[in-house]
């Protein structure tokens, strides 16, 4: 008999897709800018080269340097968690695909703060003069993953109502 589950290895390359798209990304930002350097793409938009020392939002990037290895550890036992869920849970499409972005990015994120002791930012938006915290591929690919878990339990809940 076939069991309906989603082999983990599916959801593993999607992470791993999103590994390389963001370190790919950040290889060719540090090749090309130095760090402060920008260009301005759209009116609302440039590409730049920022080093964040801290989380989402630059939290903690004022501290003395133990948030590099608190983030680190943070994103490591994130890395358990998600695994152990897509192993038990990767049947539900949408709930494993949204925590394989946030595992691709969480990876993503914890590599750069190993190999550079800072996560490399680069997309840039702004509106009216106000810029947006810089961010990068893995960010986004959390962000989306953050959503997508949103949409899956709005989901679950309007399935249990019906």
């Amino acid at each position: 008999m076939k069991s309906s589950r989603s082999p983990l290895w599916i959801w593993l390359c999607i992470a791993l897709i999103v590994i390389i798209l963001d370190q790919f990304t950040k290889v060719l930002i540090i090749g090309a800018y130095q760090l402060g350097d920008a260009t301005r793409v759209t009116s609302f938009f440039n590409v730049v080269r920022v080093h964040n020392t801290g989380a989402a939002f630059s939290f903690l990037a004022g501290a003395d340097g133990w948030q590099r290895w608190f983030f680190t550890g943070v994103g490591a036992v994130a890395v358990i968690v998600i695994v152990w869920l897509l192993r038990s849970a990767g049947s539900q499409r949408l709930f494993a695909a949204a925590l394989s972005l946030i595992l691709g990015g969480a990876i993503g994120n914890v590599i750069d703060r190993l190999w550079h002791g800072y996560v490399v930012d680069f997309l840039d938006f702004h509106l009216s003069g106000i810029h947006f915290p810089a961010f990068n591929v893995a960010d986004s690919a959390i962000t989306l993953g953050a959503i997508g878990l949103i949409l899956d339990e709005l989901l679950r809940v309007r399935r249990a109502r019906s």
